[in-house]
């Protein structure tokens, strides 16, 4: 079992064989191992009771739900915790730490997952096991000995002035020009911005449905006002909504007949192509920002850009954080941080405008 064991760690250290010499390695693990007594862990096959991790599942939403989590958050958590436990194989009081370190590890190391999406599962257990345990349905967490995991989140970037402007000049509908002034101007969230009513739109403000179910105002430059009008000036369709969803799925095909490109992205304009009752989708949105990003030469378009962009410029043109992270919908502040692109120029800026 010892050299058994030895093999399997030099094997794992091999790839670092250029940093460290081979015989070190396993020289170095041949006398830590000496002080051990190795065997192998004989595990019985569990017997899981499907029903009770269904049930305690089925509970945690429950509560959740009660607490104002959307459907998809909810819809979420389900899907990582049927996945999880079945992977594991045991009943949820059961689960130990090791069966949860273990379980991430795989998924990392063997599995090749990225570290971001692997957190999220880390993070759906540690929700869930935290409730169970804080309304004693176990004696204990098993996620208290699970350490958080640390990776490098890259640096997310707002648009520049003049990439904005790029982005502008390449709108080829009233539509694109408005989801561009729109996004600029309310820093709102895609799916805020797919399910805006235009009963909802005052003279200068939207009032928009949050995460979490939170509603607030978010408000409209001149720009955007102007875009939004000249594009529901185009419309004469009954669909309560800012950004209608095309009728039906075949019927993109039916207009490309003998149709050029940019009239095509026009077809909101004739009320038959229009579903009367249904928003526009997510992915549609970024769809059309994607491929707008295309022809301005833009990299990285996309619709939570366009939010970080707004949050930014604010903050640079000297609104109060607080404010900032308001206008954003944050509960907490620290999220709104991940948002701002502040750069050593403007830290040293407002260094010297506050400290003398």
């Amino acid at each position: 079992m010892r050299q058994e064991l030895e093999t399997k760690l030099v094997n794992c250290l091999f790839p670092y064989r250029a940093k460290i010499p081979y015989e070190d390695i396993k020289a170095q693990i041949t006398i830590i191992l000496s002080e051990y007594e190795i065997e192998k862990r004989h595990t019985e096959v569990a017997i899981r009771d499907e029903d009770k991790n269904k049930k305690y599942i089925a509970m945690f939403l429950a509560s959740k739900a009660a607490g104002g989590r959307t459907e998809r958050t909810l819809h979420c958590y389900k899907s990582y915790l049927v996945r999880i436990l079945a992977a594991i194989g045991k009943n949820v009081d059961e689960v130990t730490a090791d069966d949860i370190k273990l379980y991430l590890a795989k998924k990392l190391r063997v599995d090749k997952i990225k570290k971001t999406s692997v957190d999220n599962e880390r993070r759906a257990l540690s929700t869930f096991y935290g409730w169970l345990y804080a309304n004693e349905h176990i004696k204990k967490n098993p996620m208290a000995k699970v350490e958080v995991m640390k990776f490098a989140k890259p640096k997310k970037r707002a648009f520049s002035d003049i990439e904005v402007e790029m982005l502008r000049d390449n709108c080829q509908t009233e539509r694109e020009t408005m989801i561009v002034e729109v996004l600029l101007s309310t820093w709102c969230r895609v799916s805020e911005l797919c399910n805006i009513r235009i009963d909802e739109i005052e003279a200068d403000k939207i009032l928009v449905h949050g995460k979490g179910e939170k509603d607030r105002f978010v408000y409209l430059n001149a720009k955007s006002k102007m875009a939004i009008q000249k594009y529901l000036d185009c419309r004469s369709d009954s669909n309560p909504y800012l950004l209608p969803r095309l009728k039906t799925a075949g019927q993109l095909q039916e207009l490309t007949k003998g149709r050029k490109r940019k009239d095509l992205k026009q077809w909101y304009k004739d009320p038959e192509n229009v579903h009367p009752e249904l928003p526009t989708d997510k992915s549609t949105i970024e769809s059309i920002l994607r491929n707008l990003g295309k022809r301005a030469g833009v990299n990285d378009t996309h619709p939570h850009r366009f939010r970080r962009t707004g949050a930014t410029f604010a903050l640079r043109a000297g609104m109060p954080f607080m404010t900032v992270s308001k206008l954003l919908g944050h509960a907490n502040i620290a999220v709104t941080q991940v948002y701002l692109d502040i750069n050593d120029e403007d830290l040293e800026n407002e260094h010297g405008k506050y400290v003398r």
